[in-house]
């Protein structure tokens, strides 16, 4: 479904996928704040539609009429404390449970951007013909490729692909979000997704699709070629385009 605002219109479409029987993704939309989220509950964990839905739950709660700077304090205060909360819940649990999510956002202000993150759901900006990812995987394999061990064509198809080194509830005391930020320029076209995405399309797939007409529904289109190609895993995309 559509949206308009002064400078924006966006879609947003989250699914089961093509193998799963539960969606552990959710996604958060709020142009009233310029504000956009894809949380993954971690695979392999304990209950990862508590965690994503519990982020997307307490930034659904924050007020409108924020300044920019108070937003990107505000959804980092709140993302830290749902850190805390799901790792004292996991705690509770017994020992070894992890309550995790990933979580990927962007924050729309006066024509500039701010991306933050913590595991493997991306942020990709399509800019005049030619798409950049904005985010960087906090994952063993991109570790692997950091450090010159694991080519990227490598990394793709790497039995330990799915392991995530940094997300929401995780085992690390204090969260940590990696942020980049720039300009926001009419015509611009955002995507932020889960790994179900970008692990079963190709960057030249996600960038045809992200230049074709906007005038159907792109988030829709990118999940039925995800669909298409058999996605293993919960997808889900927003796409914002810039006005």
């Amino acid at each position: 479904m559509s949206r308009t605002s002064v400078e924006f219109q966006h879609w947003a479409t989250t699914h089961v996928g093509a193998v799963r029987k539960h969606n552990e993704d959710n996604l958060l939309c709020r142009p009233e704040l310029g504000l956009f989220a894809v949380a993954d509950g971690a695979g392999g964990h304990d209950s990862g539609e508590v965690a994503s839905g519990l982020i997307v739950a307490e930034l659904g709660r924050l007020p409108a009429g924020l300044t920019a700077a108070e937003l990107l304090s505000e959804v980092r205060l709140t993302l830290g404390a749902v850190h805390q909360v799901l790792r004292e819940e996991a705690a509770r649990r017994g020992p070894g449970k992890i309550i995790a999510s990933t979580f990927v956002s962007l924050l729309l202000r006066g024509g500039q951007f701010v991306c933050l993150w913590a595991g493997d759901s991306r942020a990709y900006l399509w800019r005049a013909g030619a798409l950049r990812q904005l985010s960087r995987d906090h994952s063993l394999v991109q570790e692997l490729v950091d450090a010159g061990h694991l080519s990227p064509e490598q990394a793709e198809a790497h039995p330990h692909a799915n392991i995530i080194t940094r997300a929401v509830g995780a085992e690390a005391e204090a969260l940590q979000l990696d942020k980049v930020t720039g300009p926001a320029e009419p015509g611009d076209r955002f995507l932020l997704c889960s790994d179900g995405l970008c692990k079963t399309l190709s960057d030249a797939d996600i960038a045809a699709m992200l230049a074709a007409s906007l005038e159907t529904d792109v988030t829709g289109r990118l999940i039925a070629a995800a669909l298409a190609h058999g996605v293993n895993d919960n997808v889900t995309a927003i796409v914002i385009e810039m006005r």
